[in-house]
């Protein structure tokens, strides 16, 4: 059992984290008012002094605290584990992770659209395959570092695949920058907020699903308009160039054709709105 002075401490600092686990340990100790001088080690977790004494959250190494670590997960190993030490008191809790509640659908719609999904986590391995499981993605790395995930990115690009990556942690700055394009929730880390191209509205994962739907409609309405824009100027030119249009007529034609592009491209605004 864990003190309630202590929990609500480690909630407190767990404030100055926006991993997903260490948000659920803040909001389950109710906590409200963060410490001041917190430092966040990357990819490990966070660290500050209370009456002199240093407190640390994050990773069990992190913390000193692999031995009771390893013996809550043995009795559940699918648990995410969250690590709290205060000078030399040690205490390990474990979060259960939920996906989003729109998860699965999401990931059905874009494997369905041809689109190869994947989960680079740092989170442990049986954890990481409950959840690949349970949204039927079959290419999965868990325990994976920010380099590991750079790593990845620059693997698919190689193979000539366009990566796109969507994700929330300060860990996985690096990695969004790293991919051709990338995105990430409003309630994302502000790192990732700003490395991202695109950042979303709420906790549902359908903006992704959205978003790519436009974007291929997008570019296949460009393509569009150059066949159309080379279309009508082949029909075009070879009149103007035998003298069978006047200055006028080929003015108008010219504004005809620009005409023609942007009626095209207005389609992809009423499908927006529809």
């Amino acid at each position: 059992d864990v003190p309630r002075e202590v929990f609500e401490l480690a909630g407190r600092l767990a404030l100055a984290s926006h991993h997903p686990v260490a948000a659920a340990v803040a909001r389950a100790a109710g906590a409200r008012t963060p410490l001041s001088g917190i430092e966040e080690v990357t990819g490990q977790g966070v660290r500050g002094f209370v009456k002199g004494q240093e407190i640390r959250l994050g990773r069990p190494s992190f913390c000193g605290a692999d031995k009771i670590a390893n013996e809550i997960l043995a009795r559940d190993p699918e648990a995410s584990v969250v690590a709290f030490r205060y000078g030399e008191t040690r205490h390990v809790f474990a979060v259960r992770q939920r996906l989003r509640r729109d998860a699965a659908d999401a990931i059905t719609l874009l494997q369905k659209a041809g689109i190869e999904v994947e989960i680079l986590s740092g989170d442990r391995e049986p954890a990481v395959r409950h959840a690949a499981q349970s949204l039927g993605i079959q290419e999965w790395r868990a325990g994976v570092t920010p380099a590991d995930k750079i790593a990845r990115i620059e693997e698919l690009k190689r193979q000539g695949a366009k990566v796109l990556m969507v994700g929330d942690g300060m860990n996985d700055a690096p990695a969004l920058a790293a991919a051709h394009v990338s995105m990430s929730p409003v309630t994302a880390t502000h790192l990732s907020q700003a490395t991202a191209d695109l950042v979303f509205l709420g906790d549902r994962l359908a903006p992704v699903v959205t978003a790519i739907g436009f974007s291929r409609k997008a570019l296949g309405l460009m393509r569009q308009n150059l066949w159309l824009a080379a279309g009508y100027n082949l029909f075009a030119v070879p009149l103007a160039i035998a003298g069978l249009a006047t200055p006028l007529v080929a003015a108008v034609a010219m504004s005809g054709s620009s005409l023609l592009v942007i009626l095209n491209a207005l389609r992809a605004h009423r499908g927006a709105r529809g």
